[in-house]
């Protein structure tokens, strides 16, 4: 176990405030603070997915010794109203009343999906947020948004629930495979795109690439969980209206959840969707005479350094992905907004955009 200082974060939303630890090696901090609840005559249970069960299961056995808990399938077909239900029931045969404590632990997949389950068995009960994956832990644990999926498009339903702390143990990164810890910086750059051009810049100068055992990783999500919270904060249920707010956190998703829906829950990941979203963001803001300045290469490059695709790996129809996005949860009063970018690191909402100029961005990136 590699132990180092861990610092902490303040998500601040009033009586729903919370603290994100962050650090190596806090297996001990989260049974203590288990422990902690047990004495206050709280239940605990937990649930995870097979994958990390299975890429690390000593983490997990310390974590489950003596708590009831569930092991859901991993991939985003996990995201299904018959998981959801299989987790509702889990939490009714244990006894699960509004003084417990649900735990997820694993990526955006299960904390988004048990996350929902916590909103609503009960009308809530407390969640906990272990993330165990990069993109997990610097984007979906954070900010209370939960949600399951549907056959006509990805998040339509779903709930803001905040969780009463989150926990990010980097050690755990070190079974991560390297294809998610790659989908989990696609989010990265995206922080840097939508307000912090200092950040996507020091991404595209870096020799190497970040990697989990790097000393500087934890400085990065901390500076992404930073970011996150002050846009939380300002604009928690995603109201904000004009040019900013919550819905800047979707740079470039729009057009990932069009091709996750298109072409079948798990398919891509969803960092790899988004990695080829930020290009299309890009792209449809050039073509609407923004970011003039910045070299599109730039953002290709750092995408490839992390074998991040910017382009379909089988081409899809223009048409079925256009459609797909008018069910986008950016749509307002029928019309489609799109986050796009005066320039890399100043983003804002537009509605408006003519959907010819949206296909041909589908066209470059491979569309049919």
């Amino acid at each position: 176990m590699n132990l180092s200082k861990s610092s902490q974060i303040k998500v601040g939303l009033s009586d729903r405030s919370y603290s994100i630890e962050i650090g190596r090696g806090l297996e001990s901090s989260i049974l203590e603070y288990k422990l902690d609840l047990l004495n206050r005559g709280e239940k605990v249970v937990a649930i995870t997915d097979q994958g990390l069960r299975s890429s690390n299961p000593s983490f997990l056995d310390k974590f489950f010794q003596s708590t009831d808990h569930l092991i859901l399938p991993s991939g985003e077909k996990t995201k299904s109203s018959d998981h959801l239900i299989q987790i509702w029931d889990f939490l009714a045969t244990q006894r699960v009343d509004r003084s417990s404590a649900v735990f997820a632990v694993g990526g955006g997949v299960t904390g988004d999906i048990v996350g929902f389950a916590a909103a609503t068995f009960l009308r809530g009960v407390s969640l906990y947020q272990v993330p165990t994956t990069l993109l997990s832990m610097v984007d979906s644990s954070v900010g209370g948004k939960t949600g399951i999926n549907l056959k006509a498009g990805k998040n339509l339903v779903g709930s803001f629930h905040q969780p009463a702390k989150v926990f990010i143990d980097m050690d755990v990164l070190s079974t991560l495979p390297k294809r998610e810890f790659s989908a989990g910086m696609a989010e990265v750059i995206k922080y840097g795109m939508i307000g912090n051009p200092a950040l996507f810049q020091s991404i595209t100068d870096r020799v190497a690439p970040y990697d989990a055992a790097i000393p500087e990783l934890q400085e990065l999500i901390q500076t992404c969980c930073s970011e996150k919270a002050k846009v939380v904060e300002d604009d928690e249920r995603e109201t904000a209206c004009g040019r900013g707010g919550r819905a800047l956190l979707n740079l470039g998703h729009t057009f990932a959840h069009a091709i996750e829906s298109v072409a079948g829950y798990g398919d891509y990941l969803h960092g790899e969707a988004v990695s080829i979203g930020l290009v299309c963001a890009f792209r449809l803001s050039r073509a609407l005479g923004l970011c003039m300045q910045d070299k599109e290469e730039k953002l290709l490059s750092a995408l490839a350094s992390y074998d991040l695709p910017v382009q379909l790996k089988n081409p899809l129809p223009a048409l079925s992905l256009t459609k797909s996005m008018q069910l986008d949860k950016k749509v307002f009063q029928g019309k489609l907004r799109f986050v796009l970018m005066e320039s890399i690191g100043q983003a804002f909402v537009q509605e408006g955009v003519h959907l010819t100029q949206v296909e041909e961005v589908w066209k470059s990136v491979g569309a049919s």
